[in-house]
């Protein structure tokens, strides 16, 4: 992962992805999707996660997102990445035989070079960070989010989809509080 991808600053603001190995589509169901709500909703009540969007796809996540208390970023992303992929093994584990065993074989392909000895590889190395300094960035970066689902084919409005916070920022019902933030971001 290049030093331009890395959270520099523990307690400042970023854009995140994070990807499934082999962009491997392990949340294709509503199941697996509100595993990473429930996920993203207990870093946010015990870890000191702040959302400010987020979005999640069949092979990846989108977050804008900072830390508040003692755990920093790269910390609360460590224990996310932990817990769901324990999480996404046993999902894994209950797809049909030759299905569960393609992809719990990317898996292990993916973890032959590790330096530790961990046995599956979840997810793809690192993740991409990228620190938000700007009103106009942030709202690009928003915007980027929210049309995921519309890009992919998935719904015609963002707001449609239920797995992303432009339902909050529809003055919608989300499934996770959200900083509702399009053009309030201050460069301090």
């Amino acid at each position: 992962m290049s030093a331009a991808y890395l959270i520099h600053d523990q307690y400042k603001v970023y854009f995140i992805t994070l990807t499934i190995t082999k962009w491997i589509e392990v949340f294709k169901d509503n199941h697996q999707k509100r595993m990473v709500i429930e996920s993203l909703r207990y870093c946010q009540d015990n870890k000191g996660l702040v959302i400010y969007s987020y979005c999640i796809m069949s092979n990846h996540i989108h977050l804008i997102c900072k830390a508040d208390g003692e755990m920093g970023l790269s910390y609360i992303l460590r224990d996310l990445m932990r817990f769901t992929a324990g999480k996404i093994l046993r999902y894994v584990a209950s797809l049909p035989k030759k299905r569960s065993s393609e992809i719990l074989n990317a898996f292990i392909l993916a973890a032959r070079n590790l330096k530790t000895k961990q046995k599956y590889k979840i997810w793809q190395r690192g993740y991409m960070a990228i620190e938000i300094s700007s009103n106009n960035f942030l709202d690009q970066k928003i915007e980027y989010i929210h049309q995921n689902p519309v890009r992919a084919g998935l719904v015609n409005k963002a707001e449609d989809y239920l797995f992303s916070s432009a339902r909050n920022y529809a003055e919608m019902e989300g499934l996770l509080d959200v900083v509702v933030s399009y053009g309030k971001w201050k460069t301090y």
